[in-house]
């Protein structure tokens, strides 16, 4: 008789604990109701769309198709492999390094180095740029022209050449935005047991064999996250290339998330815009499926 009753009570506080959970986590879904979901499903009608905000006109696959046939989303997406090819690996190997270096200091040490890496992810990325403009001054007083007319060089136009552009950006994000994947590496580093580089040191391993055979396989998934991540995040670089060349000169530094931001916002064809933020989407999706089916496929969580 007592199990019959129990039993009601129990399915009763269960289906209570349910409710409280729902309204936890409505506000959560709300948002990303509103600034997630609901732009993505607008952005893909808008791109069967001439779009006028009184009234837009179907126009099937045209937009994909001039998205297709555009030179510009070509040279635009060629710039974007490059910038992620130079950077992504580049910028996990320093993560990597730095980490490793801050690992022996004491608890105090690592959060202060934690923080003073971490601090240029929550500045302004105006506030970034004009001090990386005041770097690449083209003009004497330009810290790295100082720098290069020290060992006998001339003046560059960093940011105005075609040569040297993509390479100052390239440049910019090798000298910063560490903070991120430094916490996630230190992290990973943390949690390895001292017990194999003790049996490591016992069989004769010297630093680099340690560090090959030990902790690149141990941080195997921070790294995969971190890639994983890190192409995402190239793949829609916008800020740099808007605030620091505008995507010149001549479009050597125009990168796809930048091309689209130009198509919505100064030439007013969203239809187009929201085409090519799809390809761009369908592109990411397959790179990253990639990315986990061949360099996943032994991490294990």
């Amino acid at each position: 008789m007592a199990t019959n009753i129990a039993k009601p009570i129990k399915r009763q506080r269960i289906k209570g604990d349910g409710a409280w959970g729902y309204t936890f986590i409505a506000v959560a879904l709300i948002a990303f109701a509103m600034f997630t979901a609901y732009p993505v499903v607008s952005a893909f009608i808008i791109s069967f769309q001439k779009y006028k905000p009184l009234g837009s006109t179907y126009v099937g696959f045209d937009n994909y198709v001039a998205t297709l046939k555009d030179p510009l989303f070509w040279q635009a997406m060629k710039n974007t492999v490059v910038y992620t090819i130079l950077t992504v690996p580049v910028n996990l190997c320093i993560s990597m390094a730095i980490a490793i270096l801050i690992l022996p200091f004491r608890k105090s040490t690592q959060t202060f180095f934690k923080a003073v890496y971490y601090l240029p992810v929550v500045a302004s990325g105006v506030a970034l740029s004009v001090v990386w403009l005041w770097i690449f001054d083209p003009m004497e007083g330009g810290i790295l022209n100082q720098l290069i007319r020290f060992f006998g060089f001339s003046n560059q136009n960093w940011l105005g050449s075609s040569s040297t552009a993509m390479f100052s950006l390239v440049l910019m994000s090798w000298l910063s935005s560490h903070g991120t994947s430094i916490i996630i590496y230190l992290a990973g580093l943390l949690g390895i047991d001292d017990t194999y580089y003790e049996a490591a040191e016992m069989d004769g391993a010297n630093f680099f064999q340690k560090l090959w055979y030990i902790v690149v396989p141990a941080l195997k998934p921070a790294t995969l996250f971190l890639l994983v991540t890190g192409v995402i995040g190239s793949f829609q670089v916008f800020q740099n290339a808007y605030l620091m060349t505008g995507g010149g000169p001549n479009n050597a530094t125009t990168m796809v998330g930048l091309l689209i931001f130009n198509n919505a916002f100064t030439f007013f064809d969203f239809g187009k815009a929201a085409a090519q933020s799809l390809v761009l989407a369908v592109i990411i999706a397959c790179i990253s499926v990639i990315q986990f089916k061949y360099a996943g496929k032994d991490v294990e969580y």
